[in-house]
């Protein structure tokens, strides 16, 4: 009873290392990063305002716009390439245009995610800035990791892969494509052929894009697998899809390569250690 106690714990020992290694691999597998962030700092009594700034992605110039407190005036406007590192930087000095008191709104914006486009509030009377300001807005995200792969390559859209938890009602769809100028859509049809879901996903300036699927409702009761296909143009090259299964209205998580690895390795663990076990409490002649 001792040994097959002792089996069964180490058994369980292995099984729950591999689902650990299971989640922690999915939870490389979603961490991203995205976004930009911008600072305006000003000199006491100054007539210059400096702009500095981050962003994911230096493929991108960052057009900066200054709009006057009303909201009606375009005041200035400039254009900055980020370095290699995705730092950005420049000055505005007040001029002519720059009638109106109260806080101007400078925008910067890169490329049409909402992601890359960030404000910040400098107040402004009689031509100067009053006092010394310093403000920062920012959306970034976890830690930039760049991505060589960010130009075009004409490789079209690809499907990484469907995140999920299980028995969740929930799972994430990640990809990449070379095109980052077009939204791409997704679709969602059930087993019967009835589309159950569509929605519109832009992708980041490297490429990246990734969108939640919620499941429940009428539209998901049958049971079976589920296509996910994305696509991005008419070219068959910028569409991909996927299966995901559903059952009793959750998701059934499928194990990824690495992750059937790691749950192989357990196994057969498990079945090495039993037979040697078995193997050393045979009676010896």
């Amino acid at each position: 009873m001792e040994f097959k106690r002792s089996t069964t714990s180490m058994a369980i020992a292995l099984m729950a290392l591999s689902l650990i290694s299971m989640t922690s691999i999915q939870q490389d597998a979603f961490a991203q990063s995205a976004g930009m962030s911008i600072t305006a700092t000003t000199e006491k009594s100054g007539n210059m305002i400096t702009v500095t700034g981050k962003t994911v992605s230096h493929f991108t110039d960052v057009t900066f716009s200054v709009i006057s407190p009303s909201g009606n005036n375009l005041v200035a406007a400039w254009q900055v390439t980020p370095d290699a590192n995705g730092n950005f930087g420049t000055e505005f000095k007040i001029g002519p245009t720059w009638t109106e008191n109260g806080f101007y709104t400078i925008t910067a914006k890169q490329g049409s995610a909402s992601l890359y486009t960030l404000d910040v509030l400098v107040e402004v009377t009689n031509g100067m800035t009053l006092r010394s300001t310093s403000e920062t807005q920012s959306n970034l995200q976890g830690i930039f990791k760049p991505n060589e792969n960010n130009a075009a390559t004409d490789r079209g859209i690809i499907l990484d892969e469907i995140i999920v938890e299980n028995g969740s009602t929930m799972f994430e769809v990640t990809g990449m494509t070379d095109r980052v100028s077009q939204d791409i859509t997704l679709k969602v049809i059930a087993p019967n052929g009835n589309v159950v879901k569509v929605a519109q996903v832009s992708p980041m300036l490297n490429g990246e894009f990734a969108t939640e699927i919620t499941v429940g409702g009428s539209l998901w009761k049958q049971d079976g697998f589920y296509t996910v296909t994305v696509q991005q143009f008419d070219d068959p090259k910028y569409t991909a899809s996927t299966q995901v299964d559903i059952k009793d209205g959750v998701v059934v998580p499928e194990f990824g390569a690495i992750a059937a690895m790691i749950l192989a390795v357990a196994i057969i663990s498990i079945i090495a250690i039993s037979a040697k076990s078995r193997l050393s409490i045979m009676p010896r002649y």
